[in-house]
């Protein structure tokens, strides 16, 4: 595969080169049940941690969050940590309005606790710029992110909202996508893989949810997606599998790949 011309190096982890980052979700309710979670991570092959805070129960008390937020970034040492509240609307547990959208990754941005924040450039375009700027100003990468859980868009939909999310600022763009058949799976593929050679200016991660996108979580690399999301307990998304097997796919494809 081409290189990525911008690849992205957060503390000793670089996305867009070598073998496909693997990314562990959190998504513990309570403050014990998200620390507990966090405590095994030193025992699996894990490149990022996940704080899905949306699976949080005390998501939306700023006191409860920040301390939290703190002890987490604790217990994961120097292991990368994205900050995601995803929203009801792009398949998340939670509703926020757009205020609320912006305050929690504001607060996160400005902790020194994440490293990354997870900005849904569409269902909250109103706050996404303002929300890129500001973390950058904090020296906090951005993943632009589009869910779509009912169906898979067009090749040059994908790829056109892909390219607007680099084009917006994101330092890495992300898109997943529901198939409803395995040509939809080839579409999410095929769009991977024009994005990566033609457009890209920055890593790019796509899969295709459920099992009958699995193969889009494993074989990722060849087209062009530079991390994948696994599961140390409770997956996060339909298809994601265990961490541990993940890796050995991995290694297996990346090893053919030379």
């Amino acid at each position: 595969m081409n290189p990525v011309k911008n690849p992205v190096t957060i503390r000793n982890v670089t996305i867009g080169r070598g073998h496909p980052k693997i990314c562990v979700p959190i998504t513990g309710q309570t403050r014990p049940e998200i620390l507990k979670e966090a405590g095994v991570f030193s025992s699996i092959p894990a490149d990022l941690a996940e704080w899905r805070a949306d699976w949080y129960e005390d998501v939306f008390d700023a006191e409860k969050l920040a301390d939290t937020a703190k002890a987490l970034r604790e217990a994961l040492a120097e292991l990368p940590l994205l900050f995601t509240f995803r929203t009801k609307t792009e398949g998340g547990e939670k509703a926020a309005d757009d205020a609320q959208y912006k305050r929690l990754n504001l607060s996160m941005a400005e902790s020194g606790c994440a490293d990354l924040i997870d900005v849904e450039l569409f269902s909250k375009e109103t706050v996404a710029e303002e929300l890129i700027s500001a973390a950058h100003e904090h020296s906090v990468k951005v993943i632009g992110s589009s869910h779509d859980f009912h169906s898979t868009p067009s090749q040059e939909e994908i790829v056109k909202k892909l390219c607007h999310m680099q084009k917006a600022g994101a330092d890495i763009a992300k898109i997943a996508v529901m198939p409803r058949s395995e040509q939809d799976v080839l579409t999410l593929l095929s769009a991977t893989l024009e994005m990566s050679r033609h457009h890209a200016d920055c890593p790019v991660i796509t899969m295709s949810m459920s099992e009958t996108g699995l193969i889009s979580r494993l074989a990722g690399e060849s087209f062009g997606s530079a991390v994948t999301f696994g599961s140390a307990s409770k997956a996060s998304a339909p298809g994601q599998i265990g961490v541990r097997e993940l890796r050995q796919v991995l290694d297996i494809i990346h090893g053919s790949l030379g």
